[in-house]
């Protein structure tokens, strides 16, 4: 099953993967402090996640829990980057990173590491 979030909706997964289990309470705190949201934003996108199946609502206090996981969102994420920008061609996602300028040799070296070790 692919969930597609949207940047809203990353914000509260992300403070679930961090912290793991939270009430909205606090999540709505965590993104007050970081990014200023108000109680009735964070309310609205944590109902949103969870009527598309992200977080499950738990009582008491409203506890949420993450149902997918970061993995999950990333690989959706990057499948749907090389599907619409890249035509599909993982490797021409590849050849653009390392044709970045401003990648440093500590990053080209990973990059290889992945290659050789994806053989």
């Amino acid at each position: 099953m692919e969930i597609k979030l949207f940047d809203s909706e990353l914000k509260v997964m992300s403070v679930l993967w961090k912290e793991g289990d939270s009430t909205a309470k606090h999540i709505s705190d965590v993104l007050n402090r970081e990014i200023g949201w108000n109680v009735n934003t964070t309310y609205t996108v944590i109902k949103k996640c969870i009527k598309k199946g992200a977080v499950q609502r738990l009582e008491p206090n409203f506890l949420c829990r993450a149902l997918i996981t970061k993995s999950q969102v990333q690989d959706a994420e990057t499948t749907e980057l090389i599907d619409k920008v890249y035509d599909g061609s993982a490797d021409l996602l590849f050849a653009s990173l390392l044709n970045r300028k401003n990648l440093s040799e500590e990053q080209i070296a990973r990059l290889k590491k992945i290659v050789e070790e994806g053989r």
